[in-house]
């Protein structure tokens, strides 16, 4: 069910999870929107994905819980199995988190990222109707006090009354917003990850139990090195991630072809089991995590173009929440512009912010927070109280609804943004691709 049309035009440009979100909710809520992305067609790439309860409760509400259902068929069923954790070296199971029962209005969603991402982009494209222009580079973003829009590389404008960037951690809006150059710094981390069929897995008698049993879900902790592991499908994919200690100076979190001998070292001395899962791999990614403070606003001067999800604050993938605050930013912009209509489009991009900051970056401080109670983990602390090495699942954070929140808070947060506004008039800034 959608809103009356507001008459504001939207313009996002990325087709990411938030992009995607961001866009379906605008046209759930009223507005004209269309997406700009630089890939010239849809691949199913990448491998495991997951959404909190919180990204949950917003894909229910997508045609009527129809986008949702075609999400859990395709996500990782750990309701039977929940979560084991072991201890690297002796590969014992410390603790068995147990899954809590399903919420139907707000489930959790594991998966291949590429094959979620599908669902949803079809549904955006196909079922809505959105405009979703593939193979479209983005050089420029300009604003002015009355609108904004972008400049592709054929030199065509395109103009909207606002323009989100959701163009991820190398965004090319965040310059234009913050009027400098933001580099990202080393966070000392960097990751493996692979997706595979369970082919030679399911022939070795060492790792065919997580082949046999359903959908599983493992994880090894070490020194400053935590492994995990999981089938999907009834046992028939495979993937795991593995995080360590690297110290490797790049631009940004970028990935490269890994090399299986290179994760060998990191599990001497570990539990055999990795090591067989590990050599079964075809295939591997070595993804670089750099780390960026903070951003002191994802809003441009003239509050007409508002950076989104990665390109506005990137997480570590041990937050296990990137993609779904993401969605919690497209549904809070979604809800913002309706709520302050087309005449007071900066009061929404303002608001937005106002809501979403602190949040955003509390959830940012959980993914530290998380690594640091795996890779310095306190053994005899963990046989007295083997629940201090499960995973967080904080209410704070899941059962939360962008939705009815930003409903409820809006009003607060416009005369917040409201009476904080010091933009200048007639100033217009031009971001170019360096």
């Amino acid at each position: 069910m959608t809103s009356p049309k507001s008459g504001i035009k939207v313009v996002i440009v990325g087709a990411g999870f938030g992009g995607l979100t961001a866009a379906i909710e605008c046209h759930r809520q009223g507005h004209d929107v269309s997406i700009y992305e630089n890939f010239p067609e849809l691949k199913t790439l990448g491998d495991i994905i997951s959404f909190g309860a919180n990204g949950g409760r917003i894909y229910t509400r997508w045609a009527d819980g129809e986008i949702a259902r075609r999400l859990r068929a395709l996500s990782i069923d750990l309701s039977e199995y929940g979560f084991r954790i072991h201890k690297y070296d002796t590969g014992e199971v410390v603790y068995h988190q147990r899954n809590p029962p399903q919420n139907p209005e707000a489930p959790i969603f594991n998966g291949h990222r590429g094959e979620l991402h599908e669902v949803v982009f079809n549904y955006a494209r196909d079922e809505l109707g959105i405009p979703v222009h593939l193979g479209q580079w983005v050089e420029e973003y300009f604003e002015t006090e009355g609108g904004a829009g972008i400049v592709l590389k054929d030199g065509e404008k395109v103009y909207a009354d606002i323009v989100i960037g959701a163009d991820g951690v190398r965004s090319k809006a965040r310059e234009l917003v913050l009027g400098y150059v933001d580099k990202p710094k080393s966070s000392g981390y960097a990751v493996w990850r692979a997706w595979f069929p369970n082919t030679d897995m399911i022939l070795d008698p060492l790792t065919k139990e997580f082949c046999e049993n359903g959908d599983t879900f493992n994880g090894w902790i070490g020194p400053d090195v935590h492994f995990l592991f999981s089938t999907i499908k009834g046992g028939k994919d495979c993937c795991w991630v593995l995080t360590h200690r690297d110290e490797h100076d790049i631009d940004e979190s970028w990935s490269f072809p890994g090399k299986v001998e290179d994760v060998f070292k990191v599990l001497e001395g570990w539990d055999p089991v990795c090591k067989a899962i590990v050599e079964k791999t075809p295939a591997l990614v070595d993804w670089k995590l750099v780390y960026r403070d903070p951003l002191p606003t994802w809003v441009s001067k003239h509050a007409r173009i508002l950076l989104l999800g990665d390109a506005a604050h990137p997480f570590l993938p041990t937050s296990a929440q990137g993609a779904t605050q993401a969605m919690e930013d497209g549904v809070t912009i979604a809800v913002c512009l309706k709520r302050a209509g087309k005449d007071n489009v900066p009061g929404a991009v303002r608001a937005h912010q106002d809501i979403r900051y602190e949040r955003v970056k509390l959830v940012q401080k959980s993914g530290e927070h998380n690594r640091d109670r795996w890779h310095k983990t306190d053994w005899a602390k963990v046989s007295e109280d083997p629940k201090s090495i499960g995973f967080p699942r904080e209410e704070w954070i899941h059962l939360f609804d962008a939705e009815k929140h930003a409903e409820e808070v809006f009003d607060d947060a416009l005369k917040r943004a409201t009476e904080s506004d010091t933009a200048s008039p007639g100033w217009i800034v031009v971001a170019q691709r360096v």
